[in-house]
């Protein structure tokens, strides 16, 4: 071990030399790596950071370090990447593996040890580089479903010195794949009220026809003024059907490079600007991604290269053009799509003139907006550029406009409760309305005297709700006064109907246990191999709590010899 902490201080200092060492890491799992998911795929609210390598549909698999090194750091959450582990490299590179079922023996036991001294399931440590050192080839962990993960699966991911997540495949981590990538739409935008595209001033849909080569052909359109460009596009590998994110993308006008996306690597602080790469009206209405492949206002992205002119296009009248757009995956295979334009100068269609009262919400100042009991802030950038927006209270609800305005970062709703009239005050929350029924999500609620806030990312309809029910405790495979001699697992389910789950805390003979929480099966699992039950006769006591602070309390007694 002093050999591998040796060789990470001398290797350290060779990092710049070879930004992307070839044969160094290898394949975290002992199958062929099968992807679901894609380096910086299209996401909901951010781009993907690693590679989802499939597990055959199990949990279980081993998980072997990707090469030599020291654990850096574990943290288990029940969202996100649910049990994740990070080791750092000799060469200055960590890997990331996440949705893990356990860690190994090891580590198990290190993280446990950390979980019963601060008397919680959730942890994040941060080891010494001497404290968990990793030997080549090592059986780290098994894989899972933990966290926000969809199925069992592996996430992998290779981040640099400064914690920015590259496509592990520029490491050599190889993938078959020789399909080229599919394009299902594409789209011309104007950039301003001068612009017009097939007599529009508006998005509009291209005509795209195949080619049997796999390129395509877009029905010429007529256009003139500033424009740009969007498609819909994908990858999918031989061995998997998913359609996952494509690695570059080049577009040209009349034989010039107009703007290239590479989607090599790319930071954390910059993953929720997805929705200014995104079309993120159109996501919202029809569920589909389409990738605007030109650079908008308050843009920071740092996957554009040669961006001329922001990757706009100028029509003149009486003119024709080609634009081109050229598709790539990891392995070379492309695609290319061509466009021919027509210049023409057209008097657009009129829009559809909407004359509800609008409030406006500027980009470089703050907004307050006041009404009845309700105030809702938008500090400086939270929109990208200046918006108008539906704003209207009623009673208690809120209506901000409907959710298809992309937002930087939160706003703030208050509510004055001075004046409301409740018995059970201490129970109310700020909830968002989803849905035809609009049913009722608790957000993230403070208090402070009569003032309730809450942070939110998104808009739409707000309200008040209430939660007097207080959750519900159901034992899984045990009853009370049962012996358990013969049991490996303790397994209770927990739920509540509004405000949802905050905290919970489970005791035997009033010693704290440790209870894995899946917030997908609702389910707290306590293994008896930790050894801390010992006792003949136990006493246990589960108390839950919600997110208003209703309490519930299960209490029975269980046998072990």
């Amino acid at each position: 071990m002093k050999k591998i902490l040796l060789l990470f201080l001398i290797t350290s200092s060779l990092y710049s030399q070879s930004e992307y060492p070839q044969d160094y890491f290898r394949n975290p799992l002992d199958i062929t790596l099968v992807l679901s998911g894609t380096f910086a795929e299209l996401r909901s609210a951010h781009f993907h950071a690693g590679l989802d390598i499939k597990t055959q549909r199990k949990q279980g698999l081993k998980v072997y370090s990707a090469a030599e090194g020291y654990v850096s750091r574990i943290k288990i959450s029940h969202y996100g990447y649910g049990k994740a582990l990070y080791i750092t490299h000799p060469n200055g590179y960590t890997t990331v593996y996440a949705h893990l079922q356990r860690f190994s023996d090891r580590l198990e036991k290190y993280i446990k040890e950390c979980q019963y001294e601060k008397e919680t399931f959730e942890v994040e440590v941060f080891p010494s580089n001497e404290e968990l050192l990793i030997a080549p080839d090592e059986v780290i962990a098994y894989s899972g479903n933990t966290g926000g993960s969809g199925g069992p699966h592996l996430h992998f991911e290779i981040r640099d010195n400064q914690e920015r997540p590259i496509n592990p495949m520029l490491f050599g981590i190889d993938i078959k794949d020789t399909k080229q990538p599919f394009v299902s739409a594409v789209y011309a935008y104007p950039k301003d009220e001068n612009a017009v595209i097939n007599g529009k001033n508006e998005r509009v849909p291209l005509r795209l026809i195949p080619k049997q080569n796999g390129d395509y052909e877009v029905e010429k359109i007529t256009a003139y003024g500033n424009i740009g460009f969007g498609i819909t596009s994908y990858d999918k590998q031989d061995l998997a059907p998913n359609n996952n994110g494509v690695s570059n993308i080049e577009t040209f006008f009349n034989g010039n490079k107009s703007l290239e996306i590479d989607f090599k690597r790319f930071s954390f602080s910059e993953t929720k600007h997805i929705k200014r790469l995104i079309d993120y009206d159109y996501f919202k209405t029809k569920k589909s991604r389409i990738q605007k492949l030109f650079i908008e206002k308050n843009n920071p992205l740092s996957l554009y290269k040669d961006a001329f002119d922001n990757g706009y296009i100028i029509v003149e009248d009486s003119t024709s053009s080609v634009f081109k757009i050229r598709i790539r995956d990891f392995k070379g295979n492309e695609t290319l799509i061509n466009i021919p334009i027509k210049g023409k100068y057209e008097v657009p269609e009129p829009k559809t003139i909407d004359y509800l009262n609008k409030t406006t919400i500027l980009s470089n100042k703050p907004t307050e907006l006041k009404s009845g009991l309700v105030t809702v802030n938008f500090y400086k950038n939270t929109v990208y550029e200046d918006v108008d927006i539906d704003f209207n209270v009623s009673s208690d609800t809120l209506h901000l406009h409907k959710d298809n305005i992309p937002l930087q970062k939160k706003f703030y709703i208050n509510y004055d409760l001075s004046n409301y009239k409740s018995e059970h005050l201490d129970k109310v929350f700020i909830a968002r309305l989803y849905g035809y029924y609009k049913r009722p999500s608790y957000v993230r609620t403070k208090r402070k005297g009569n003032i309730l806030s809450a942070g939110c990312k998104t808009l739409g309809t707000y309200a008040l709700a209430m939660d007097t029910v207080a959750p519900r405790i159901k034992p899984v495979n045990f009853k009370d006064k049962k012996w358990l001699s013969k049991y490996r697992y303790l397994k209770v389910k927990i739920d509540d109907d509004l405000s949802g789950i905050s905290k919970y805390r489970a005791t035997v003979n009033g010693k704290w246990i440790l209870m894995e929480y899946d917030y997908k099966t609702n389910m707290l699992i306590h293994d008896f191999n930790d050894n801390i039950v010992k006792d003949t006769k136990n006493n246990l006591k589960i108390i839950v709590t919600d997110n208003v602070g209703n309490s519930s309390t299960f209490e029975a007694t269980f046998f072990r010899k």
